[in-house]
């Protein structure tokens, strides 16, 4: 990846974050019905139970991942997102890398994650078994939906 990529806990005064967080509300809005996406709000990422990170490139917010907490030792990843002109440089590797690293620097013993089942999160998928990732049953509050893909990474 080209040195001109950062990463970085995200600026909420940021106008760039809020529009590149409200494009992946959209691109994932025709993907499933509203009761099977689970995307955070803008609100909800702010919380202080939730971690999120920024790729810079130029400047420009290029993708987004956070973890937020669901008991203690277990974190959920979620708003991983990559721009759609950055996507295949290996982008979102780097940053899922680095949000696993800071998950274990912090004690954190395992992280799960929901995405949609659909064609559109295969790269998603795909990203996250070679991670090493493991196909698992709903976590937390969420309920078996045929939409969702569960996966969980433990060490």
């Amino acid at each position: 990846m080209a040195a001109a990529h950062g990463i970085e806990r995200a600026d909420f005064d940021d106008p760039g974050l809020t529009g590149f967080l409200e494009a992946h509300l959209s691109d994932i809005a025709p993907t499933a019905p509203a009761t099977s996406r689970h995307a955070l709000t803008m609100a909800e990422l702010m919380d202080s139970s939730v971690r999120l990170w920024v790729v810079r490139q130029d400047g420009d917010v290029v993708a987004t991942g956070a973890l937020a907490r669901l008991e203690p030792g277990h974190e959920e990843l979620k708003s991983m997102r990559t721009a759609p002109e950055s996507r295949g440089r290996g982008i979102a590797r780097l940053l899922l890398e680095h949000l696993l690293l800071d998950a274990r620097t912090r004690g954190v013993t395992r992280v799960s994650l929901e995405t949609g089942s659909m064609d559109f999160f295969e790269p998603a998928r795909r990203l996250y078994r070679s991670a090493g990732f493991v196909v698992c049953g709903p976590f937390g509050r969420y309920p078996a939906d045929p939409n969702s893909v569960f996966m969980t990474l433990a060490w």
